[in-house]
């Protein structure tokens, strides 16, 4: 691409003309072996399209009826305002939607849909990479583990997954896993191909290996080669090798692969609208950090059911200890550290944010603008997959958290 400095419109995958035409131009014809799944602006046709880059497995929906969600929908809040954290500039709902490069948005209010908005090559039947949120799904399924007595948050690693006891996980115990005070020597910038992150893309395939690679293969072979580095249970580091232990130790707990396990306990039971695609590594492993791809809806029902206190469809279906846990967040001493501006007061638990004041308002987030937004007070959910150039959070939270809590300010008032 020239060297043009692109925005939300101009870098619109429809605009851009990314795979039309039959067959597409040579020029707009994408391809996983330049990876352009996972670069601006070529990833904001494939965020909503991950399938045909990447390998997946479904998540079944499974054959009950759907969970049919009131819809309600109000014109007021695209004109609602708020201000940037970072330079205070005033903005409203709608400029946001472009500032964060917003792919679709959903907003929930006392269990009925208000807004709703679908933009790019994404609509409401198009499954979208949901990144880290992914976490949260998981973390709320070890969570219904522990519930049931299954699992032992005070038990360590290596006497749950024996092929993690020489590794740095070994003395971590499974608490320290669920909520990232782990001590490891693993890096979390995307921006690095030789950080943590990037060692663990490879071991995953998620993009194309550098030419004579001879590192791990897959992801049950890439996490034992994790080293220690410092004493476990002190700080925070957000670090997705993590829900990789996590995912693996939920697996084999259900004696079932994780899409297997994410489908009878959470998307069945919740009535979801639509099978999700997970990704998964050389061995069927799915992507338990950052792969899976739902539809918007679905991804709100499952925000909506934690909300309630594990409600949903109907029922039951989320254990209440598993989400009164969640919902009582993490240590906020641990958290401090981690220096995380635009979440003071914060702290992380069982895979959820819990984001310090605003209401008690808790969050699954991924990268380039992947959330749900849960804020218990207003009994507001939003729901939102974003395709933004950078990937940190830290690029567009003082645009986006400010915009959730004013919303949910909005809806509060009547």
């Amino acid at each position: 691409m020239p060297d043009t400095i692109l925005d939300a419109h101009t870098s619109d995958p429809v605009a851009m003309g990314w795979m039309q035409g039959f067959p597409p131009p040579d020029a707009k014809r994408l391809a996983w072996e330049r990876a352009d799944h996972m670069r601006f602006p070529t990833h904001r046709y494939a965020f909503s399209h991950m399938r045909e880059f990447l390998p997946t497995v479904r998540v079944s929906r499974g054959y009950g009826p759907v969970w049919e969600l009131p819809e309600a929908l109000r014109d007021d809040i695209d004109g609602v305002r708020f201000n940037a954290l970072d330079d205070g500039r005033e903005l409203s709902w709608e400029e946001a939607l472009a500032v964060n490069f917003t792919d679709a948005v959903l907003v929930v209010h006392k269990g009925t849909v208000v807004y709703e908005r679908y933009l790019g090559v994404t609509r409401r039947d198009t499954p979208h990479i949901a990144f880290s949120v992914t976490k949260s799904f998981v973390g709320t399924l070890a969570e219904m583990l522990i519930a049931e007595g299954r699992l032992d948050p005070h038990a360590l690693i290596g006497d749950l997954i024996p092929e993690l006891a020489r590794s740095g996980f070994a003395d971590a115990t499974l608490r320290q896993v669920m909520d990232m005070t782990t001590a490891l020597d693993f890096s979390e910038e995307y921006t690095d191909p030789n950080s943590g992150i990037g060692a663990m893309s490879n071991a995953l395939g998620l993009t194309p290996r550098a030419p004579g690679y001879a590192g791990a293969g897959d992801v049950y072979s890439y996490l034992p080669t994790i080293p220690k580095a410092g004493e476990h249970g002190e700080r925070f580091t957000y670090r997705t090798c993590n829900t990789e232990v996590l995912g693996w130790l939920v697996a084999r707990t259900e004696g079932r692969r994780l899409d297997a396990v994410l489908s009878t306990r959470i998307w069945a039971p919740l009535g979801m609208e639509q099978d999700a695609d997970f990704l998964i590594d050389s061995t069927g492993m799915p992507f338990a950090g950052g792969g899976l791809n739902p539809v918007l809806r679905d991804m709100a029902r499952f925000g909506e059911a934690v909300r309630c206190d594990g409600h949903g469809n109907g029922g039951q279906a989320i254990a209440h200890q598993a989400v009164a846990s969640i919902k009582a967040g993490g240590s906020k001493e641990a958290f401090a550290p981690a220096g995380y501006q635009w979440i003071p007061g914060g702290s992380y638990n069982s895979q959820w944010w819990a984001m310090g004041g605003n209401h008690g308002a808790f969050s699954a987030r991924g990268i380039h603008g992947q959330a749900i937004w849960i804020d218990p007070v207003a009994e507001v959910t939003i729901a939102r997959f974003g395709s933004h150039p950078i990937a940190a959070n830290g690029a567009f939270d003082p645009t986006s958290l400010p915009a959730y809590r004013a919303v949910a300010d909005h809806l509060m008032k009547g």
